[in-house]
């Protein structure tokens, strides 16, 4: 579930699911947001705090590139112990290869290398600590209301330690409508499910979100989201998550 949530600061906050939007030629943008993960089952109860930053360049009118990582803190109640760092970085591109201004609809794809972290913070729970990747399809359709986004993507975590955690293969599926209520405000519900598969064994996450964009000017957004996912492992795992964010384009 955290590797699930984690991919918020991918997307346009706070949502989950993307959009196909870009930033233009010459575009910059910078993106910092703020998560308190609290992930509980019969067994045990981890509470995760994480600041992330991504900063995306419009190589293109159609073409980004990004860049971004997170500093993650982390305490389980059974051990009472907590661990801290940065988390893995990420590096990719987003390409909007088909655009109808008639029917309000375009296509996007998204592939993103996942960056390893070190023995020691993969042992801790901060990350993957091989190469790792992930695939995006992002479709965007105008709609009377606003806008509706629909994500579909595959991606794999490699380990360094494979007898500890094996590596994993994600399938994911989202949809997130998004309504624009007046000329600064937005509000969204984002919700889908991700299938993860390693040694034969996989779980089910299911996840929605409420989530509400401020636009003070084009240039910026606040944003906030509540977002609740619960697998289907034995026993099952219910997180809860609290983001806020700030986006910032020049």
């Amino acid at each position: 579930t955290a590797l699930l949530l984690s991919g918020v600061a991918l997307a346009a906050q706070p949502l989950i699911t993307d959009d196909t939007g870009t930033q233009g030629a010459g575009g910059h943008q910078l993106e910092f947001s703020l998560t308190q993960d609290r992930a509980h089952n019969r067994d045990e109860t981890e509470r995760t705090r994480t600041f992330d930053g991504v900063y995306t360049y419009g190589l293109t009118e159609t073409v980004d590139l990004f860049a971004g990582t997170g500093y993650s803190r982390i305490r389980a109640r059974s051990t009472s112990s907590t661990v801290s760092g940065f988390g893995n970085p990420a590096v990719g591109a987003k390409w909007r290869f088909f655009t109808s201004e008639e029917y309000g609809t375009s296509l996007a794809i998204k592939p993103e290398i996942v960056l390893p972290v070190s023995s020691a913070r993969e042992h801790d729970g901060l990350g993957a600590g091989r190469t790792s990747g992930n695939l995006t399809a992002i479709l965007t359709q105008a709609v009377p209301f606003g806008e509706i986004h629909v994500n579909a993507g595959l991606g794999r975590d490699r380990f360094r330690h494979n007898d500890e955690n094996p590596t994993t293969y994600y399938k994911r599926f989202s949809i997130a409508p998004v309504w624009e209520m007046t000329e600064a405000w937005k509000l969204a519900l984002d919700t889908g499910i991700e299938s993860a598969r390693a040694e034969g064994h996989t779980v089910r996450t299911r996840f929605i979100e409420v989530g509400a964009i401020y636009s003070p000017s084009k240039n910026l957004d606040v944003a906030v989201g509540v977002i609740r996912a619960v697998d289907n492992d034995s026993p099952k795992t219910t997180t809860n998550s609290l983001t806020a964010g700030v986006t910032w384009r020049f």
